[in-house]
């Protein structure tokens, strides 16, 4: 049976506020929770909304760099991504509103390959074509700045 090959889809998630806070996700079989650390008034029980986004720019990261590697002929043996980002908390805080919320992301991405110096630049000038959060992000307006330390695979 051959199964056809839909270019657009509707994902769907929902959402149920169980305090002023926390927020039950549910998407397909899963569940999770956002919530707001102590310090904003949140019981501190799973990533805030914003901290869900960055945990996708990095999610988004290994997925399709692999997705990459794949397709170009090398492994990609590890990976370690840290993303710092700027937040202007204006809008977050109903001071003002605010055009571009993360004006720069340092995303730092330490791989461990078998990669060439040239399919480490086709990772490099991939990801950003095909990482639909970081598309997103970057958008908005912000500056994502990529940080890539490749090492030799044992």
């Amino acid at each position: 049976m051959e199964i056809k090959f839909k270019p657009v889809v509707t994902y769907r998630m929902s959402g149920t506020a169980e305090s002023h806070s926390l927020t039950q996700l549910s998407c397909r079989d899963l569940i999770d929770i956002s919530d707001e650390p102590l310090e904003r008034g949140g019981s501190n029980e799973g990533f805030a909304p914003t901290e869900f986004l960055l945990g996708g720019l990095a999610a988004c990261t290994n997925v399709i760099s692999n997705k990459i590697a794949k397709k170009n002929g090398f492994k990609i043996d590890g990976m370690d991504i840290e993303v710092a980002a700027q937040f202007n908390r204006l809008g977050v805080t109903l001071q003002e509103e605010v055009d571009v919320v993360f004006p720069e992301i340092l995303l730092q991405i330490k791989v461990v390959s078998n990669a060439t110096e040239e399919q480490q630049e086709i990772l490099k000038n991939d990801l950003p074509k095909y990482c639909a959060v970081s598309k997103v992000i970057r958008q908005s307006g912000t500056n994502i700045i990529d940080e890539w330390h490749f090492s030799a695979a044992d």
